[in-house]
């Protein structure tokens, strides 16, 4: 079966910075919707009409991929409006943000705390990988019709990068 939109795909990946770094690595198959709101556009674009076993390079730049560093996003917040075990990496949703922080800080983001000072937080909602262009090994691992309760979601449960609040000490991307 070619990739097409309103398919599932299970991808294996390495991404990589422009360097070679490694940012992330996916060995085992993850399962992503084609036309719903998994993958960055770019990333749908280069696979359709692919099929179980093609191997894709994309190099993809920050305004394709996780937008440009953007430093309105960065919030210097009261220490003390933060919970004590607060530790640098942990991540806020906009919306539960506590009292006491900008009124100005959209709501919609996802912070990090990038730095924590004995009176300061500084928070960031940049996506972790913002202003960075990308490289990306693709593998199909395989294609299937995606369901509709997945179409109607616009995700096969897995968004691409797509970054939630973890608890201490996650790190993942995916």
């Amino acid at each position: 079966m070619e990739i097409s939109e309103q398919c599932v795909v299970a991808l294996t990946w390495k991404l990589t910075d422009t360097l070679g770094e490694e940012l992330d690595v996916l060995d085992s198959p993850v399962e992503f919707l084609v036309g719903g709101d998994d993958l960055l556009k770019k990333i749908e674009e280069a696979l359709q009409g692919h099929v179980a076993g093609d191997r894709l390079k994309l190099h993809i730049e920050p305004e394709e991929a996780f937008g440009d560093y953007d430093d309105k996003l960065l919030f210097l917040e009261p220490r003390a409006s933060f919970p004590p075990e607060l530790e640098e990496g942990m991540t806020f949703e906009g919306s539960a943000l506590p009292p006491g922080t900008n009124p100005e800080a959209p709501r919609d983001a996802l912070y990090t705390v990038a730095d924590i000072y004995p009176d300061h937080v500084v928070l960031d909602g940049n996506h972790p990988l913002a202003g960075i262009a990308i490289r990306l090994e693709l593998k199909v691992e395989g294609v299937r019709q995606a369901t509709e309760e997945e179409i109607g979601r616009g995700s096969a449960g897995t968004g691409f990068f797509r970054i939630q609040a973890q608890a201490p000490g996650s790190s993942t991307l995916h």
